[in-house]
């Protein structure tokens, strides 16, 4: 009989604990909601009454119609959707190569002091260089296409992943890894099942930080010159004084952005299963 009251007061305080973090969440919810809507509504009005001029900052209404002008009778460099692409492919393929780049070098060099030794000067200046001036260089050396601006987004990725992975393996548990060398683990063994498990939430950490500096690789590499792109649409409507076309492509780089913090999020959520729960939710 104890036993069943006790269960049911702990189903209750579960039941109460749960509608707690649903009423929690509608409230964050609620406020993203009216924070969005004050800061648009603001805009709008204060543009309509002349308080800020909408030629330079334009309003909330006539950005949304510049979109849908693009989604329905597309850019002048050709349909949204291709501009889109092109910049999403540029992205992609700059993350994927900066990140697997980083995460080799990083592991590599945390594992082996002497490289890091050797190497760390270099590094140090390449990371030093500015990235807008690799961008020019990268524009004259491999032209106006793809290149160039994969190129740049590598580049913005491979500093930021290899740092946090070459941290990452530096702080690995120096008692889990002494465990296994007793055990008889090579140091390959070692590296791959204990340091590179250890060394993944940095790597991921990174990750979610490296895809919008790839994707600014990419914009900025196609502002400098391109034939396609949404950096080529930024720049172009810089250079007719549209505001509402500069402000309407930056809200269709932060949707893809988005997007892809969305797909970055489930991905860790998955490799990083055996993290506890109390660990996620902080």
């Amino acid at each position: 009989m104890q036993a069943a009251a006790l269960q049911t007061a702990q189903d209750e305080a579960n039941a109460e604990s749960m509608r707690r973090v649903r009423r929690r969440q509608q409230l964050v919810i609620f406020w993203r909601i009216a924070v969005l809507v004050g800061i648009l509504g603001g805009w709008e009005v204060a543009a309509r009454l002349k308080w800020i001029d909408p030629f330079f900052y334009s309003m909330p209404s006539q950005i949304a119609n510049q979109i849908w002008v693009w989604m329905r009778d597309g850019t002048s460099q050709g349909p949204l959707w291709q501009q889109v692409l092109v910049t999403l492919e540029e992205t992609v393929l700059g993350f994927l190569i900066g990140a697997i780049g980083g995460v080799i070098c990083g592991i590599l060099l945390g594992r082996n002091r002497f490289l890091s030794d050797v190497f760390s000067l270099y590094i140090k200046i390449a990371n030093s260089i500015p990235r807008v001036v690799l961008g020019s260089v990268f524009v004259i050396a491999l032209g106006l296409g793809m290149a160039s601006k994969v190129a740049l987004a590598v580049v913005m990725v491979f500093f930021v992943v290899f740092g946090n992975a070459f941290q990452g393996v530096r702080e690995a548990d120096r008692f889990m890894i002494a465990n296994a060398q007793i055990l008889g683990a090579s140091p390959r063994q070692v590296t791959f099942s204990v340091v590179v498990p250890s060394a993944l939430s940095w790597i991921l950490a990174s990750l979610h930080v490296s895809f919008g500096f790839a994707l600014v690789g990419a914009v900025v590499g196609e502002f400098l010159g391109a034939r396609e792109g949404i950096g080529l649409l930024i720049s172009t409507a810089q250079g007719a004084f549209n505001a509402s076309g500069v402000f309407g492509a930056m809200i269709v780089l932060a949707v893809v952005a988005l997007a892809a913090e969305f797909l970055l999020t489930r991905l860790e959520k998955v490799l990083l299963k055996w993290r506890p729960a109390q660990f996620e939710s902080a």
